[in-house]
């Protein structure tokens, strides 16, 4: 079975940083993308970052406009285990994250129709 669970996720003051871990187990992921999504009440699920390997080397990193410059999305193959790295966290960022995986190397890495696999979520929560 394919498993994918995200931990790190919590309170954090405005301007504060987190580090959200995904543990992958199952299968590696190690040529195709990898995502982290998340979704606040009342909104639709939105793109956060992607990361697409070779090898297990990062190929490429994506990010969204929000979080483009404090977000770094990363990954450990020997653990097969990805990460995002938030800084400078504002209350906007508050929501459910999601770890995200798909086996298709060509899939569309924004798109949350493109990932076969997701984990149960992770709380974010940036006070003011």
């Amino acid at each position: 079975q394919v498993q994918l669970v995200e931990s790190g996720g919590g309170l954090v003051q405005a301007g504060g940083s987190l580090r959200l871990s995904c543990a992958a187990s199952g299968r590696t992921f190690r040529n195709y993308p990898m995502g982290w999504f998340r979704q606040a009440p009342g909104k639709e699920r939105e793109f956060v970052a992607a990361i697409k390997w070779s090898g297990g080397i990062n190929f490429g990193t994506y990010y969204s406009d929000s979080v483009k410059g404090r977000c770094t999305i990363s990954g450990d193959n020997a653990k097969n285990t990805l990460y995002l790295e938030m800084n400078s966290l504002k209350p906007e960022d508050t929501a459910v994250y999601y770890c995200a995986a798909t086996t298709s190397y060509s899939a569309p890495y924004a798109s949350s129709n493109a990932y076969e696999y997701w984990g149960q979520g992770t709380q974010v929560t940036v006070s003011s």
